[in-house]
């Protein structure tokens, strides 16, 4: 195959423009594929733009439970973790008519999916046409049991953690890399603390609170700010930044209540997060993925704050065994525990030294190699078939 095209790789990367973890991974994997193979073709498509109407509206329903009634969207994320499938497949297989024909016409030798429902169409389409493109599952923070199909050739963990809980439910051990969550090559040369803090125009000694709502800008500003407020109160110096990015009406609302909120600053999307996550003490964010795996490579210890239901509490529970950050449970709990930590620089210390333990700047580079050798090797994965 691939000296038919005179051995440049065509590499197609499906994700989906919901959830930034996607869409960064799939950014930061195009980049380094492109630095280390200039003459490869690789392209980034929203595998759910590809698909019919109805199946877009199906597959975003997810929405209004997670926003109405999370108890049931939290029961439902549950069982779709630890089933074989997230959805029915004959569904995947009529709404995705259009993106298998993208896919064929496209001609992959290798296809890269970045999100799990995605992923399932991919695997569904090289066992039903017996395709001979190699299969790439990333898992984004979040062991599925979907992702344990015969099809893939290689998986990207970003957890030693991770990558045990897949290969305890199947998946072939010689095929896991736990090489990190791809990040954007920017965290793999961070600037120096101190110049960074003086160039965003921070108080020099003063301790930073850094406060993320997410890419998509998803969270209860007021409930935040309103025990930020006791801290305030406690007479503990620090000083605050709010970013909530593509989301200008969020934006406003948090300008709003940070009103009382003297040292805090609001913006909204930032190009330069890593020099905000390097500038910082401490984050306290919806546990994201991407926001996670990112403080890692800053050494940023996080307090989870308002996780949604299902995944981002299943990642609240490793922060804890990995000793990054905290879980606040309560909302009540989040002054107090800011407060102990500014007073406490020993414990903020320690979680910053668990935090950058973690840390895999470079995880994207590592992921780029991987698939570029899958490219170069011999023959894809061996089929199964089942309905």
């Amino acid at each position: 195959m691939m000296t038919e095209r005179n051995g440049r790789p065509r590499i197609l990367i499906l994700t989906l423009s919901h959830g930034a973890a996607h869409r960064r991974a799939s950014s930061a994997l195009r980049q380094t594929l492109l630095a280390r193979e200039p003459g490869a073709r690789v392209e980034v498509i929203d595998a759910l733009e590809h698909c019919a109407r109805w199946f877009q509206a199906y597959y975003n329903s997810y929405e209004l439970p997670l926003r109405f009634w999370p108890s049931l969207w939290n029961r439902i994320e549950n069982i779709q973790h630890q089933s074989q499938a997230t959805g029915p497949r004959w569904l995947y297989w009529r709404g995705g008519k259009r993106l298998f024909r993208f896919i064929q016409a496209f001609d992959p030798d290798t296809v890269v999916a970045t999100e799990v429902g995605v992923f399932e169409m991919a695997y569904m389409l090289k066992r039903r046409t017996a395709a001979r493109f190699r299969l790439v599952a990333v898992e984004l923070m979040d062991f599925n049991l979907a992702f344990v199909q015969p099809e893939v050739d290689l998986y990207l963990c970003s957890h030693e953690d991770l990558g045990a809980e897949l290969a305890a439910a199947g998946a072939a051990p010689e095929r896991i890399l736990c090489c990190g969550q791809p990040l954007d090559p920017a965290f793999a040369s961070l600037p120096p603390r101190e110049p960074t803090r003086a160039r965003l125009g921070l108080e020099p000694d003063v301790p930073l609170l850094l406060v993320l709502f997410g890419g998509t800008g998803f969270g209860n500003p007021r409930l935040l700010v309103n025990e930020l407020l006791k801290v305030k109160e406690a007479r503990q110096a620090w000083q605050a930044v709010f970013i909530t990015g593509w989301n200008p009406r969020l934006e406003a609302e948090v300008r709003g209540v940070c009103a009382d909120l003297p040292q805090a600053r609001v913006l909204g999307w930032v190009d330069n997060m890593q020099e905000w996550m390097v500038a910082a003490d401490l984050m306290i964010s919806k546990p994201g993925g991407a926001t996670l795996t990112e403080g890692f490579a800053c050494g940023l210890p996080m307090l989870a704050f308002n996780p949604l239901p299902g995944n981002e509490r299943r990642t609240c529970q490793w922060i804890e065994k990995w000793g990054a950050g905290q879980w606040i449970r309560k909302a009540g709990d989040l002054a107090s525990t800011v407060e102990r930590l500014l007073a406490d620089r020993e414990e903020l210390d320690r979680l910053r030294r668990n935090a950058l333990a973690l840390a895999r700047p470079r995880a994207a580079y590592d992921g780029a190699d991987a698939i570029l050798k899958l490219c170069r090797s011999g023959q894809a994965s061996s089929l199964g078939y089942d309905s």
